[in-house]
């Protein structure tokens, strides 16, 4: 069911565990299996230096994570914004079907990491309407 590479991430995962006063840290979960995983990052010039998780949830979960950590490192945040759910997959030589979403949740938690850096250092985020400071939606909510 599961690929050589899959197993060997999830019995020997790469990069596991926290850093202290991360650059950036990203959390997301999917509710329905119950999968969470939370990301951190070391940056650098905007380059990523160093990239820890720490995932629960399913082998397949885990193996994600350990192989997304391990496709950042060293990476600009551009590039590492690019790293796509499907990338991941195939860098473990693929998942089930049923299992995509763990490669889609490392791809969140990237995304995460990487805008809770760039609003700490007082830049806007990627990928996401910026809030509008009267209702804190998009500015088409309250037509400011």
């Amino acid at each position: 069911m599961y690929s050589e590479k899959v197993m060997d991430h999830f019995m020997n995962p790469r990069n596991v565990g926290t850093i202290d006063n991360p650059d950036g840290v990203g959390e997301e979960g999917n509710p329905s299996c119950g999968d969470i995983m939370k990301m951190y990052l070391k940056v650098e010039n905007d380059v990523i230096l160093d990239a820890k998780f720490q995932t629960f949830g399913c082998g397949a979960a885990i193996a994600s994570s350990s192989m997304a950590t391990e496709m950042i490192k060293g990476k600009t945040l551009e590039e590492a914004w690019q790293l796509s759910n499907k990338a991941v997959a195939e860098a473990l030589d693929g998942l089930p079907p049923i299992k995509m979403h763990c490669s889609v949740l490392a791809e969140e938690t990237i995304h995460k990491a990487i805008n809770d850096y760039l609003v700490k250092t007082g830049r806007e985020p990627w990928g996401e309407p910026a809030a509008c400071s009267t209702c804190g939606h998009d500015c088409d909510t309250c037509g400011e």
